[in-house]
């Protein structure tokens, strides 16, 4: 019915950027929130950004300064341009979207997660 379809995931020495996107297709009616969540092996997945759809920006403090989240809401796609990685960025990263659909269903949607590693 939704789908959500990352990409950008990739390996990056310390100090380097990665931007990540995610796009939002099916029977949409509009998309509300936005996110980027990450989750590495034996911990829970956390929060790293927020963005609702009026643009209100919410940031995990441990990415804080170096992370930026951005929406193109024509496009239903969110993206997460991340800069000054670090090793401890090293993580499966998901994208997630509460999405109303045409059929007046509300959707938690993920996507299939992309690997981000940082490190030599």
């Amino acid at each position: 019915q939704v789908q959500l379809v990352e990409s950008g995931g990739g390996l990056v020495q310390p100090g380097g950027s990665l931007r990540l996107s995610c796009a939002a297709s099916g029977s949409i009616f509009s998309v509300s929130d936005m996110g980027w969540y990450r989750q590495v092996p034996g911990k829970e997945r956390e929060l790293v950004a927020l963005i609702n759809s009026g643009g209100s920006i919410g940031y995990a403090d441990s990415v804080k300064g170096r992370f930026t989240i951005s929406r193109d809401n024509g496009k239903n796609t969110v993206y997460l341009q991340m800069n000054s990685l670090k090793p401890e960025d090293t993580a499966a990263y998901y994208c997630n979207a509460k999405i109303y659909t045409v059929s007046r269903s509300i959707v938690n949607a993920w996507g299939q997660g992309t690997l981000v590693t940082v490190g030599e």
